[in-house]
């Protein structure tokens, strides 16, 4: 196997030797565990789902899927079937006989990974004697009134049982078992405390505790040494649950998180230094056309162009054309998901717009679901008067031109009196009168439930912007997901983003960020921060992130009002570039795809791998551990193009997206631009660690 090799051998390629070698998959077997295994509660679904294809791939029949047994979701995204690998089908077998349901197929997805799946209910008998085993294993008591904490016990206990069971019938195959996040923990401990013969990973996305702390307006990063770790877990009604997921960090062989920010997070708050940071990735599907994502944008932004002339509908006194679509979107979390900070800005760049007297226009999206009665009437009727309007100028465009036609079949030219009666007069002017209305145009779809205290609503009422003719910039707030059957805006989320200009996501709490990322590999510039991990990923990884279309505020060591003037700045630059500026910008980013592609990520869950096995069974799998590489190994260099970035060529007030630099043909060689990332994400780039022994940087500032 890989016995006697040594980290510090380094390959040709740049990697350590082991790195460059794949694992012998044959001789193994891969179980991954999570609660979002077919479930849909939050990003970890999205993380299994797009990383399935690429593990399945690596590991073909040695792969499974662990996770709760949830009828609705089983019936639609599983086909069962029985197990091909004698171990897993005699493990289920023997649950299902001592009193258990067991539910094994595939998942329906990418890669069709095999999934195994414990219904909870069914075991529930047996919660207050699992208790008492986890109570002797680690200690930690669970209240009866917890029903989650409740839950994730027997779907740890489920699990620790069915690895039993794999391991008693493996037949010298070493097992290894990724579990993440608390919900998984419990099954971890278990098997750790009955000394299972497996390689053990704990991954976390986030700590339990960070996100109640900073969801209290915390400030967080600026205290992280000074929290009372105990005190604040307790205070919050959490202290079994936080246990259960320290207990999970210090039982695995190996402990992941997702992001640098999250691991000077988890070293603090689980007093453990992750090993290996596993950046989450996405499936890169790249189109046979080069520009293909371009003319998405087109399309779909023309859709969105048809919902803002209804929304706007009486009010419509700014050129479409020159509008730009920003849009934030995710849960409802006013502070951590930087919604304050955006909407400050907008108010600043509001003003600077004004001030320039700037033809630009900036409509700005909410996307983010909140409690509502129904769509606003304000909002279907704006859409309905649309419609009626385009049907009218349909129904006339046919009259007029059939008398066009005649006319010039007669060799005549027509005179307009005669294709212009006094009844199509008399439509045009009843069609203008319709679209007119006194009240400004709503500032939210929907009727909310707690209109007077919602945080987004207050806030505009505070600094203004209700969508006034002199306002350059325009707000929506849609508190439901976008869906293609909406009656108001029948789009996707996909189809929403690529139409949009800027996704704007300046997040105070964000482990990792995946829209960001989602916009990125769609070719749409996006806003994040230095305290996300796609914000700390792309700083690290790309020279000139803003060149690329990736804007990083510092949230970190800047004080609100700093980074609140940074966004304003980064959003205000955006708004002068010119559309040749934001096609050469979107080109950029859609390049970056690669680096955000499982096929080169996956490396690091490798790396995990490996390390786990060498910790689990050093006799068979002995690997010296060194200090950890420099993370400076790759990064795409700044554009070698002048200007380095679209912003970098502007005037100093906006123009109009029509106006060129006629200098910039010279300037810009899109094919060799293009050709020379092609060949940088091609290169080795060295794995990055969690810092290790890092000095803390003082000054931060809760923003």
């Amino acid at each position: 196997m890989l016995r006697g090799r040594s980290l510090s051998v380094t390959s040709l390629s740049g990697l350590p030797q082991w790195e460059a070698e794949k694992l012998p998959v044959e001789d193994l077997l891969l179980f991954e565990v999570s609660w979002e295994v077919t479930n849909k509660v939050g990003g970890i679904y999205t993380v299994i789902q797009t990383k399935a294809k690429t593990t399945a791939d690596e590991w073909g029949e040695n792969y499974f899927l662990i996770g709760p047994y949830f009828e609705h979701n089983v019936k639609t995204q599983v086909e069962q079937c029985e197990p091909m690998n004698d171990a897993v089908r005699k493990a289920v077998d023997a649950m299902n006989q001592h009193g258990c349901q067991v539910h094994f197929g595939r998942w329906l997805i990418e890669g069709s990974p095999y999934v195994v799946l414990f219904d909870i209910g069914y075991s529930a008998w047996n919660l207050d004697r699992w208790k008492g085993d986890f109570w002797e294993a680690c200690n930690v008591g669970i209240p009866y009134n917890d029903r989650e904490a409740n839950d994730m016990l027997i779907f740890g206990s489920l699990t620790a049982w069915f690895l039993k069971e794999v391991t008693d019938h493996a037949d010298g195959k070493h097992v290894i078992a990724q579990f993440h996040e608390w919900q998984a923990g419990t099954g971890l401990i278990l098997s750790r405390a009955r000394k299972l013969p497996i390689a053990t990973i704990f991954t976390t996305h986030a700590t339990l505790l960070g996100r109640y702390l900073c969801a209290a307006n915390i400030d967080f990063y600026n205290h992280l040494d000074k929290f009372n770790i105990d005190k604040e877990a307790g205070e919050r009604q959490i202290y079994h649950r936080y246990c259960m997921e320290r207990a999970s960090v210090h039982c695995a062989h190996v402990f992941t998180t997702v992001s640098e920010i999250t691991a000077i997070e988890a070293e603090h708050m689980l007093k453990r230094k992750p090993d290996v940071i596993t950046p989450n990735g996405l499936n890169v599907k790249k189109f046979s056309a080069v520009h293909e994502f371009q003319n998405l944008h087109a399309m779909y932004k023309a859709r969105i162009q048809d919902f803002v002339r209804g929304h706007f509908y009486g009010h419509l006194d700014f050129d479409l054309e020159k509008t730009l679509f920003f849009f934030i979107a995710g849960r409802y979390e006013f502070s951590n998901k930087g919604a304050d900070i955006f909407l400050e800005s907008l108010s600043r760049l509001n003003f600077l717009l004004r001030m320039h007297k700037s033809n630009v226009t900036a409509v700005v999206f909410f996307i983010m679901p909140a409690k509502t009665n129904n769509f606003n009437v304000e909002t279907l009727k704006g859409q309905a008067v649309r419609k009626q309007l385009w049907d009218t100028v349909h129904s006339m465009k046919e009259k007029f031109g059939k008398k066009l036609y005649d006319a010039l079949l007669r060799g005549e030219i027509p005179d307009m009196n005669d294709i212009l009666d006094r009844d199509d007069l008399t439509i045009m002017k009843r069609a203008i009168f319709s679209t007119q209305r006194q009240s400004l145009p709503p500032v939210t779809t929907h009727n909310m439930i707690d209109d007077s205290t919602d945080p987004i609503l207050s806030t505009i009422r505070r600094i203004g912007l209700f969508n006034n003719r002199a306002d350059r910039v325009k707000v929506i707030l849609h508190p439901e997901f976008l869906s293609s059957t909406s009656p108001l805006l029948p789009m996707d989320y996909e189809e929403f983003v690529r139409g949009c200009h800027l996704g704007v996501f300046p997040s105070y709490y964000e482990p990792w960020g995946y829209t960001p990322a989602e916009c990125t590999v769609m070719g749409i510039p996006s806003v994040t921060t230095n305290l996300s991990g796609f914000g700390c990923f792309m700083q690290e990884h790309v020279a000139d992130p803003t060149a690329y279309g990736i804007y990083i505020v510092d949230r970190r060591f800047c004080s609100p009002d700093d980074s609140c003037n940074q966004l304003t700045q980064f959003l205000y630059g955006f708004c002068k570039q010119s559309r040749r500026q934001r096609i050469i910008q979107r080109n950029r980013t859609e390049r970056l795809s690669d680096l955000l592609d499982w096929r080169y990520l996956g490396r690091y869950y490798q790396h995990a791998r490996h390390l786990t096995l060498s910790r689990a069974f050093p006799d068979k799998f002995h690997m010296e551990p060194t200090s950890p590489p420099a993370t400076e190994g790759f990064k795409y260099p700044r554009p070698s193009s002048v200007p380095p970035s679209p912003a970098g060529s502007q005037a100093s007030s906006p123009q109009s997206s029509d106006v060129e630099d006629e200098n910039e043909d010279e300037r810009y060689d899109e094919e060799e631009e293009a050709e020379r990332d092609r060949l940088n994400i091609k290169s080795p780039f060295s794995l990055s660690h969690a810092p290790r022994g890092k000095k803390k940087l003082h000054g931060e500032y809760k923003n």
